[in-house]
């Protein structure tokens, strides 16, 4: 049956009366289905009607959720999140909800690869589109949710793993690296706080081909950051390529940068730096957690893994460029490029 019968029987009721409205359907329980690779939280689905000669066929999008990743996020806080979006135009409608996912309007955009993060054309776009994103007024206090997600996680790992696996990953001291890292990074009042995506891979990222517009999808893990933190987290993705034959291994040379000529610039790429750190520490958290709970095809542990051994690989350096920027001692240079 393949992927056909992966669609519960209450997602085909809400599909079959989609298609029902269209005229050009001849026959709504004619659908086609097609797995879409690359997703590792949720199982995600192209559903297709064949329509009449010369039209475009019909197609939507059914996201079944992941098992065991209400550790991550809050369910109902991710749908207000894309109903909000969806209000400002930035993203897919939402068609019907069923007891284990939900039905979402089908995109008519290319998502973006891997190596598409590292065209200078398509970064500026997105540059365009994060900020505009950045700026979005959604209901809600604007309060910094990285800290309280990231102790929270770290809480969830811990509870999973056998006791030399924690060993293993160092898990015992990540609480202080946790504070160390919140004191250092609240230091000064100048960062910019707003409602950041938090998960800007590649494959959340969609753009259409002729008008060249970028639609940013996908809010599970949404929420006020600072804005510095969102933009660490999205060049750290440009290490991944998630559509190999081994889409957990990263290549952190990718990751980007040039020189600064700014000051406010290079401010920001401080910041950008540091939060690098707790980009690592919380999708390696993230990995440790998917791996005890999630089915997917993934090795989630050895992901997990490589964003460990890149945090304390940098760390000494990123901190140390830190401190000769604030005018303490330190001549070491940054393993990054920027």
């Amino acid at each position: 049956m393949g992927a056909e019968g992966d669609i519960p029987d209450e997602a085909r009721a809400i599909l079959r009366s989609l298609a029902s409205y269209w005229a050009d359907v001849a026959d709504p329980k004619a659908m086609q289905v097609v797995r879409l690779k690359g997703a590792m939280t949720n199982k995600v689905y192209q559903i297709k009607w064949s329509t009449d000669p010369g039209e475009q066929s019909r197609k939507v999008l059914v996201r079944i959720y992941g098992e065991g990743v209400e550790v991550f996020f809050d369910r109902e806080d991710e749908i207000r999140a894309f109903e909000c979006m969806s209000r400002h135009g930035q993203g897919p409608r939402l068609l019907g909800r069923f007891a284990n996912g939900r039905v979402e309007e089908f995109i008519h955009a290319r998502t973006l690869s891997a190596a598409d993060l590292r065209d200078l054309e398509i970064s500026a776009l997105i540059a365009a589109k994060l900020r505009e994103f950045h700026g979005l007024e959604v209901p809600g206090p604007m309060e910094i949710i990285l800290w309280d997600r990231l102790r929270n996680w770290l809480g969830a790992a811990k509870s999973v793993c056998p006791p030399e696996e924690a060993k293993m990953l160092r898990l015992e001291v990540m609480d202080e690296e946790v504070s160390c890292l919140e004191e250092e990074l609240r230091r000064g009042n100048h960062q910019c706080i707003g409602f950041c995506h938090n998960d800007l891979q590649y494959g959340n990222i969609m753009m259409d081909e002729e008008t060249r517009s970028i639609t940013i999808i996908d809010y599970e893990y949404a929420g006020h950051n600072p804005v510095a933190f969102d933009i660490a987290n999205h060049f750290c993705e440009m290490a991944a390529d998630y559509h190999t034959d081994t889409p957990h291994i990263l290549d952190f040379t990718k990751y980007p940068g040039d020189e600064p000529s700014d000051f406010e610039v290079e401010e920001l790429l401080q910041d950008i730096r540091k939060y690098t750190l707790t980009s690592h520490l919380l999708w390696g958290l993230w990995g440790i957690i998917s791996a005890h709970v999630n089915k997917i095809d993934f090795d989630y542990m050895e992901y997990a893994r490589q964003r460990f051994q890149q945090y304390w690989l940098t760390k000494p350096v990123i901190v140390g460029s830190s401190d000769a920027h604030h005018g303490r001692a330190d001549n070491s240079e940054s393993v990054f490029a920027l």
